[in-house]
């Protein structure tokens, strides 16, 4: 369907046990066979919607015999197993910031349009993008004078972000950090964005940390999306999905409906929603 599939880093992290570096050094980078190693992994992984609450001794165990009945040995698919768990979570981020760094992006760089839309207009306050990538929403918003905050655990991608709002004479406050890994507070924030990085797993944290009156603005795929490929599960959602995940906010819009996706480029059929904290 597209050049790529929008896959979050969320999703691959769940199912790898992180590879901790030895303090004091940076972890070495993947060599060519690892890489392609776990590209197959992800490959496989990304399809298999039954095992996204699923520990990682289940997952690898289920590649384990994927790997077997392809044709590889017990003792091949063991060493390749141990090769996709080494590389812990650093592959997933280091592809992150390829995507999202590269000389010519294969996916939307100008802001999300339907953030544009429900934010015109719209008294800036203090905003959170998660997930934030190389920052176009992050930079947006900061544009339009909100106190913008945004993270990513893609190191390179929130540098390039803080690089171009130097460029831009803005001021953007950064961390680089998993979502599990941020502080997202209490009744801080009058705008959380949730743009292509997922929503199921995120209700709770907007509720905690959105202020009362704050907005939430979400856009992701619809499950039709996954009919012409894979897509990671954190993205993709049912119909009238989010309207019950956010059952306890004020539903202000939403959509479904085919439209050129920001990631991948291409017409599929996406969901949106725009929703107030009581």
């Amino acid at each position: 369907m597209r050049a790529f599939r929008v896959i979050p880093l969320a999703v691959l992290l769940v199912f790898l046990a992180a590879a901790r570096a030895v303090p004091g050094q940076p972890p070495a980078p993947p060599t060519p066979a690892q890489l392609q190693a776990y590209e197959a992994f992800r490959a496989w992984v990304t399809t298999q919607s039954d095992l996204r609450q699923a520990s990682d001794e289940v997952v690898f165990k289920r590649y384990a015999e994927e790997l077997v009945r392809r044709g590889q040995t017990d003792a091949q698919a063991a060493s390749t197993i141990a090769t996709v768990r080494s590389l812990g979570d650093r592959a997933e981020i280091e592809r992150w910031n390829r995507i999202l760094t590269a000389e010519n992006p294969q996916f939307n760089t100008a802001p999300n349009a339907f953030l544009v839309e429900m934010t015109k207009g719209l008294k800036p306050g203090r905003s959170l993008d998660v997930g934030m990538g190389q920052g176009r929403n992050t930079i947006y918003l900061a544009k339009q004078g909100w106190d913008s905050v945004g993270f990513d655990p893609a190191e390179r991608a929130v540098e390039a972000a803080q690089a171009q709002a130097r460029k831009l004479g803005l001021h953007i406050t950064t961390t680089v950090a998993r979502d599990t890994e941020y502080e997202w507070g209490e009744a801080q924030w009058d705008l959380i964005v949730l743009s292509y990085v997922g929503g199921r797993e995120y209700v709770t944290s907007v509720q905690r940390a959105g202020r009362s009156g704050g907005m939430v603005v979400l856009e992701g795929f619809h499950r039709d999306a996954t009919k012409s490929g894979p897509i990671g599960g954190s993205v993709v959602f049912d119909t009238n999905e989010l309207l019950q995940l956010f059952s306890g906010f004020r539903i202000i819009r939403y959509e479904d409906e085919d439209a050129v996706a920001d990631f991948g480029r291409g017409t599929t059929r996406v969901v949106r929603l725009a929703a107030i904290k009581p």
